[in-house]
Parts: structure tokens; C-alpha cells; sequence
């Protein structure tokens, strides 16, 4: 029996990888890449071409100093596209980079009440629940029951639909009052989204200072010079 050394396991790994077709790639075929008999030719414009040869194809595309992208190679025949594609590429990874940057992720932030709180921290409490949903973000609410409080749920519940009927112009109930061993949790959503709440506050930092005095103002400077030229 003849040893097997480390050259013989590369060419068998080579050997898988040619059988397996190589590294999948992203990447659409172009040009010279697309190696099929015909295609179905969209123009830079999106207009239809046709079904033509894939020597005619790469010809139109030289001529008109663009590229032949393959956009459906599923297709039968498959659907190619002349552009520019390095041009596409780039705009493809700007719009990428943009939508990441404006995307908001909703955070959950949390709140923690007692089922006899006192009004005033209640309504510490409630205004805890109004910025976050006001930034956009969930609220999970959660009651803690110590002792003899733990036989009294509906002391719990009722609290929570209480606050949940205080914020109602902001959020929604999203996961009803359940209990969780011995606390009770709700979650409230936000009206508005996490970006628009960013959107928002944005506006209002670029507002002029005093502009909403101005404006509040409008009407009774309005109705006083009328008075006067009276």
C-alpha cells in the first residue's frame, strides 16, 4: 500500500472543487463571461431588443461603449442588459451604503412599576414611556408583584391598561399583559417609526430659535394692526 502525502489530499481537493464548480459567485456574468449561444437583449434604456446571438449581442454593446450584463440567467434564453456597468456597480454600492446609514433600528427599552405605585411616581414613570416612544423606540412595562401582592394580579393589569390608555396617541399595545412568574409584562409600540422620530427631531434642531413664538404670535399681531387701522 503506497503512503499518501500532503501533494496527493491538494489535488483531491482540487479534483472536489472542479466536480463542485468552484466558489459560488455573486457576481453577473458580462461580456465575454456569457457563454451561451443567444440572449434576450434589453437596451440601455429597458427597451426590447430581442432574442439575438450572443456574437451579436457583445457587438451592439462594443459599438455603443457599454457592457453585456446577464440580469436573468435563469431565464430561456437568458436576459441580458447593455450598461455600463462599472457605473452601475458604484451606484449600487452608494444606495447600499445610504440605506445603511439611514437605517434605525427600534430598541426596547424597559420600565419597571410597582402594582401600588404612588401618582407621583406614576407619572415620572409615564414620562419615561412618552420620550421613548416619542424617539420611536418599544417599551416593555413590566409590574413587579412582591409578597401578599402576587395573589392581587388585577392590581397589575389595571395598572397597565391604565398607562397604555395615558400614551395611547403614541403607541399601541403590541404584547398584551401576560404573566412572566412573578411579574406581569406588556409591550407598547410607537405610532411612528424609528427613523421619521429621527426625521423629526432633526427638523426641529435645524428650526430657527423663536420661530414657533413667531408664528403662535402671527395671529395676535395680526388681529392688533387691524385694530389700529381701524
Amino acid at each position: 500500500m503506497s503512503a499518501k502525502g500532503p501533494g496527493t489530499v491538494e489535488r483531491a481537493d482540487a479534483a472536489t472543487n472542479r466536480h463542485l464548480g468552484g466558489p459560488i459567485s455573486t457576481e453577473p456574468r458580462i461580456n465575454e463571461r456569457i457563454r451561451v449561444p443567444e440572449v434576450r437583449l434589453v437596451g440601455p434604456n429597458g427597451e426590447q431588443v430581442g432574442i439575438v446571438s450572443i456574437g451579436d449581442a457583445l457587438k451592439l454593446a462594443q459599438e455603443a461603449d457599454l457592457d453585456l450584463v446577464e440580469v436573468a440567467a435563469t431565464a430561456r434564453p437568458p436576459v441580458c442588459k447593455l450598461m455600463d456597468y462599472g457605473k452601475f456597480k458604484y451606484e449600487s454600492a452608494m444606495k447600499a451604503r445610504e440605506a445603511r446609514r439611514n437605517q434605525a433600528h427600534t430598541i426596547i427599552k424597559e420600565i419597571k412599576l410597582r402594582p401600588k405605585i404612588d401618582p407621583h411616581d406614576y407619572e415620572t414613570k409615564k414620562g419615561h414611556v412618552v420620550r421613548f416612544l416619542k424617539a420611536g423606540d418599544k417599551v416593555k412595562v413590566t409590574i413587579m408583584f412582591r409578597g401578599r401582592e402576587q395573589s392581587r394580579p388585577e392590581l397589575g393589569f389595571r395598572l397597565l391598561q391604565r398607562l397604555a390608555e395615558d400614551v395611547t396617541e403614541l403607541g399601541f399595545v403590541e404584547s398584551q399583559p401576560k404573566q412572566d412568574g412573578r411579574n406581569m409584562i406588556m409591550v407598547i409600540g410607537p405610532h411612528k417609526k424609528k427613523a421619521e422620530a429621527k426625521a423629526e427631531r432633526a427638523a426641529a434642531r435645524a428650526r430657527p430659535a423663536g420661530s414657533e413664538h413667531a408664528e403662535a404670535a402671527g395671529p395676535e399681531l395680526e388681529h392688533a394692526e387691524s385694530e389700529q387701522s381701524d
